[in-house]
């Protein structure tokens, strides 16, 4: 009589903690240790930086490189190896050239649908039209987006004049010219498209997969709702089945499966994090649809109010602060003043003073009066009391 061979089932997959996914992220969102990178290697590393407001970029990059200085970025962005343009969530990245030719009709989907939100206010205008005009004028010299609305309002007079420019950034890939987000310069809002800024054409829309794998080398292990919520895109599952044979697996506490590179670092979760000062709307804090990793459930929402958000300060690995600089004198920053969202101890509060004299050092260094009076700390609030 044959015996039947036993099959030994496969090992489920390992779980992982807050803490654990916390640390892998920290680790290649640079934030463990600063890294020794060039400024472009590192917005091309990070899939982009999120660039709402035009200073983020350089607190993103101060955070994360040694020895970074703003005007790197600054002549990268002049000499156009960098560009800001509308990508990941309908916001303003700052991104490598390459990738605004390439990732911004990746995300062409999420501007349709974004668009479709404003066709009730564009009832009776051709968008077939409107692109083309639309693109003819940015591209004869930039465009302020009121000279846009305005252009386009002599064609469609009865329509919304918001949705108008709405539409025409949801169909064209418009990037703002600098001298907008250049260090120590400032300048209005002025747009042309990215193929003219960059004297190249936009590439045909790839195939999701290698951003998926960028993503996770990135942001990862993550689950497709992670990755959905990070580009504002949907209906990624296929896209994670088609990869799984060259990814690995794991669960979070609840259960959600997460895909990761089988080589991409995951360090131990009692690896030590130091202090880290982010700008609002840091993508470590936004890249996940599960965010606990970054920041502890009952700080959800401390960080910003709305569209408002605040800088945060980053302690063993998680949210537990707000900062802003005070402005003295002719609008440069004199001090940073920390409020803190759970009791520091002693060591933690020494060592987020040191991280924030850097920052302040950095901010302060072409000021006339140096670098200001230093640090402050504001009074703990308990929210739940």
């Amino acid at each position: 009589m044959a015996v039947k061979k036993k099959t030994s089932a496969a090992a489920p997959p390992a779980v992982l903690s807050p803490r654990a996914l916390g640390r892998a992220t920290l680790e290649r969102q640079l934030l463990l240790r600063r890294t020794v990178m060039s400024a472009e290697d590192a917005v091309r590393h990070l899939v982009g930086l999120q660039a709402q407001n035009t200073k983020p970029p350089y607190y993103q990059l101060l955070a994360r490189l040694e020895g970074f200085e703003p005007a790197e970025l600054a002549a990268l962005m002049e000499s156009r190896d960098v560009v800001r343009i509308v990508t990941l969530r309908s916001t303003v990245h700052t991104h490598t050239a390459d990738d605004a030719l390439t990732l911004r009709p990746l995300v062409q989907e999420a501007r349709d649908r974004e668009l479709r939100m404003f066709r009730k206010r564009l009832v009776g205008v051709d968008l077939d039209r409107l692109r083309d005009l639309s693109r003819t004028y940015v591209e004869q010299a930039p465009r302020t987006p009121k000279e846009i609305r305005e252009r386009l309002l002599v064609e469609w007079p009865d329509a919304d004049p918001q949705a108008l420019s709405t539409a025409a950034r949801c169909l064209l890939p418009l990037v703002q010219i600098t001298p907008r987000g250049v260090w120590g310069r400032s300048g209005q809002v002025a747009l042309t498209t990215a193929e003219q800024w960059l004297a190249a054409p936009s590439a045909p829309v790839p195939a999701p997969d290698g951003t998926v794998l960028r993503y996770l080398a990135a942001f990862g292990p993550a689950s497709v709702r992670d990755m959905q919520a990070w580009a504002g895109l949907t209906r990624l599952r296929e896209v994670f089945e088609r990869l799984r044979p060259r990814l690995v697996t794991f669960r979070d506490e609840n259960g959600v499966e997460l895909f990761d590179l089988p080589d991409a670092p995951r360090p131990a979760e009692d690896t030590p994090a130091p202090p880290r000062f982010l700008p609002e709307f840091d993508n470590v804090l936004l890249g996940h649809a599960d965010r606990t990793r970054v920041i502890p459930p009952p700080l959800k929402g401390r960080n910003g109010v709305g569209n408002q958000a605040y800088g945060s300060v980053l302690v063993d690995g998680f949210l537990a602060a707000i900062w802003r600089l005070e402005p003295g004198g002719g609008g440069a920053p004199t001090a940073v003043t920390v409020q803190e969202l759970r009791p520091f101890t002693a060591a933690e509060r020494d060592d987020v003073t040191d991280e924030a004299v850097a920052l302040l050092s950095v901010m302060t260094k072409e000021a006339p009066d140096g670098a200001g009076d230093g640090v402050r700390f504001a009074p703990f609030i308990d929210f739940d009391r």
